[in-house]
């Protein structure tokens, strides 16, 4: 179950005898679920529908029509990782974050605590036209010290400086979802080691995309290319915030069962991986070119 429900007073489910209930229950039918939602939004209607991300693949062509008709569908999806852990590599998703990416028109949307779900639940029922996935960890994760961080409304551009140094970086961590505490947790040792390291939290690649390219190099400046990219799915597109020389901490194969603490750990997403692939990379790119 993804657990996702309205939960306000007087909210029925619709059914035999309640047929004014606004809450539809389909069972493990993706496809079904997903075109009724688009039939609804063109009605007028604001339907949100969930199931876990790996079984998007059985909504796809559902998904791909509430982008082609650019109608303002709330696809959410949960259980977005190989944090899944024991539920095993059939239910932990590899390539779906890249497939969805892969659909014009569709913003897809990975917060990585409680704030920013706020902010992408306000971009996902203020549009008026194009769908969005919204997608969730299933584990989890704390809700960051906005005192100490950025504020939450950076997820509005899409991806914004979350954490940073004083001066010029040396070294970018970009992550999203659940990885962003690997990010900080791995900023916050390299900082104690004198390296100017900045964590930036990247919800959203198609509205990062959509701003100005002053603010994108103001997020990621050029000349920074010591950069580590950190998300639990396929690398398929990060070379594009990377760089040519950057590290792009990935899946590359499908996932494994046994609890996610141990998952994350066999694959290298902790903190203290995340803190030495940084360093080599920052090391790496320090040393002269011998050619």
């Amino acid at each position: 179950s993804t657990s996702v429900r309205l939960t306000f007073d007087g909210v029925e489910n619709f059914e035999p005898g309640s047929f004014n209930g606004r809450q539809v229950h389909y069972g493990i039918r993706e496809h079904a679920a997903v075109t009724a939602c688009n039939g609804m939004a063109l009605s007028k209607l604001r339907p949100l529908w969930s199931t876990y991300l790996t079984f998007s693949d059985y909504a796809r062509p559902g998904i791909r029509l509430s982008a082609l008709m650019e109608i303002p569908v709330i696809h959410l999806f949960t259980h977005d990782s190989i944090g899944l852990g024991e539920d095993g590599p059939t239910h932990q998703p590899i390539e779906q974050l890249a497939s969805l990416r892969a659909i014009p028109h569709l913003d897809v949307i990975r917060p990585a605590d409680a704030n920013e779900v706020v902010e992408a639940w306000r971009i996902a029922i203020e549009r008026t036209h194009d769908p969005v996935a919204l997608v969730m960890t299933r584990q989890t994760v704390p809700v960051f010290d906005r005192s100490k961080y950025a504020s939450a409304a950076g997820v509005q551009k899409g991806g914004y400086v979350l954490a940073d140094c004083e001066g010029e970086p040396e070294l970018i961590l970009i992550a999203t979802g659940s990885e962003v505490q690997l990010a900080l947790g791995a900023h916050e040792t390299l900082s104690g080691e004198g390296v100017r390291s900045r964590v930036v939290s990247l919800p959203c690649w198609e509205l990062f995309e959509r701003q100005d390219q002053a603010y994108r190099d103001q997020v990621l400046p050029p000349a920074v290319r010591a950069r580590v990219a950190i998300e639990e799915g396929s690398p398929q597109g990060w070379e594009r915030y990377a760089g040519n020389e950057g590290e792009i901490m990935a899946m590359r194969t499908f996932g494994q069962s046994a609890p996610f603490k141990d998952v994350e750990a066999e694959f290298g997403f902790t903190p203290d991986n995340v803190a030495r692939v940084a360093r080599e990379t920052l090391e790496r790119i320090a040393q002269p070119s011998t050619s």
